[in-house]
């Protein structure tokens, strides 16, 4: 799936220069394979170095900001931030701070672009607790989850506290436009779980359903982190508006190499079982494509796994069958348009690690 856009790509360390240049004079185009940009390894670490402090100060902030009022949100609160984590979240709101600050003329961050990181940050923790009590997990991020340890009662209050606390900072930052932008996430939340919980099992599910209820789970909250980033700003509309699509495509995009891996990993790599979704009659874009070929895999399914060894029966066909591949190129296409979303930032390199976070998301499914 190739791309051109007016732009040079850099890494730090002499990455190699990925896209178009524009020269005095003429504009030369030159175009790249998603699936062949980065000729080495991109690792988190290094796509956050430019935003390391900004995190670090974010860490420190999280545990006073939860924690304060009971003792036993300290000890929930230092569970879930303790086990560590990407921090992808806060810190795709850093790196695009950042690069519309320089478009915008502001030399530093504003008070409301970490205020949001920690929100953002705050409301993704809150629905992996609420995830894990929904999903009977008793693990997350190699600890025992916060319902293991205390209890579903006070992790769906601690879940649901952290919302709250979310929300009251949120309220606090006096900015309709992003009050408004981040409760939508919250509800989107609600409805990908009614969604989800309402179409288990279901083989006649098709890729659109799929699509919406990714983007309520998982979308959603990356798309308002990037354009309320954008708003605090205060770059013209445009650029906020693309900022919402950037994150919406890369949302989505991670989302279905998430599903994906759930197929082509092992149990070790997961942390859980393999095809862990598909037991539980989450139908993911892998197995939508495979349904359009596999009949015999409908069959299964609807029985709801009930014969010995069916489970890994239906993994198999959703590996041999055409979904995985049919749902790599879903993701690239989505990291694809999500490339074309940034192409309204000046060149810098926090828009070099912008986009690849695009990249580093596909190298997962290379």
């Amino acid at each position: 799936m190739a791309v051109g856009f007016f732009a040079k790509r850099y890494r730090r360390n002499q990455r190699k220069s990925l896209c178009s240049m524009v020269c005095i004079g003429q504009a030369q185009t030159v175009t790249f394979d998603l699936r062949q940009a980065s000729k080495q390894p991109i690792s988190l670490v290094n796509l956050f170095e430019l935003v390391a402090d900004d995190l670090q100060t974010l860490n420190d902030n999280l545990l006073s900001i939860v924690g304060a009022e009971n003792p036993v949100l300290i000890s929930a609160a230092e569970q879930i931030f303790g086990a560590g984590g990407k921090r992808m979240r806060p810190g795709l709101v850093f790196l695009v701070s950042h690069a519309t600050a320089e478009l915008a003329g502001l030399k530093e961050l504003t008070t409301e672009h970490r205020r949001l990181a920690e929100i953002i940050e705050m409301i993704h923790t809150a629905s992996l607790i609420h995830d894990d009590v929904l999903d009977e997990s008793d693990m997350r991020r190699g600890k025992e989850t916060v319902h293991e340890l205390f209890g579903t009662r006070v992790a769906v209050l601690a879940g649901d506290f952290m919302f709250a606390q979310a929300s009251w900072y949120l309220a606090n930052l006096e900015n309709l436009q992003v009050i408004k932008l981040i409760s939508q996430v919250i509800k989107d939340f609600a409805s990908g779980e009614i969604k989800q919980a309402s179409s288990l099992f279901d083989c006649d599910a098709k890729l659109d359903d799929y699509l919406l209820k990714s983007f309520y789970k998982t979308a959603s909250l990356v798309a308002a982190s990037t354009k309320g980033a954008a708003i605090f700003s205060r770059v013209e509309t445009d650029v906020t508006e693309q900022m919402y699509e950037f994150g919406k495509n890369l949302g989505l995009s991670f989302q279905i190499v998430d599903d994906i891996l759930d197929f082509t990993q092992s149990t070790e790599q997961l942390g859980k079982p393999a095809g862990s979704d598909l037991a539980k009659g989450n139908l993911t874009a892998p197995v939508i494509f495979a349904l359009e070929k596999e009949a015999r895999l409908r069959e299964i399914i609807e029985s709801e796994f009930c014969e010995a060894g069916s489970l890994e029966e239906a993994i198999e066909m959703v590996r041999e069958g055409g979904g995985i591949r049919r749902a790599q190129e879903l993701a690239r296409e989505k990291a694809d348009d999500a490339i074309k979303n940034l192409q309204c930032l000046p060149r810098s390199a926090f828009l070099s690690a912008l986009e690849e976070m695009v990249m580093y998301n596909l190298e997962r499914i290379d």
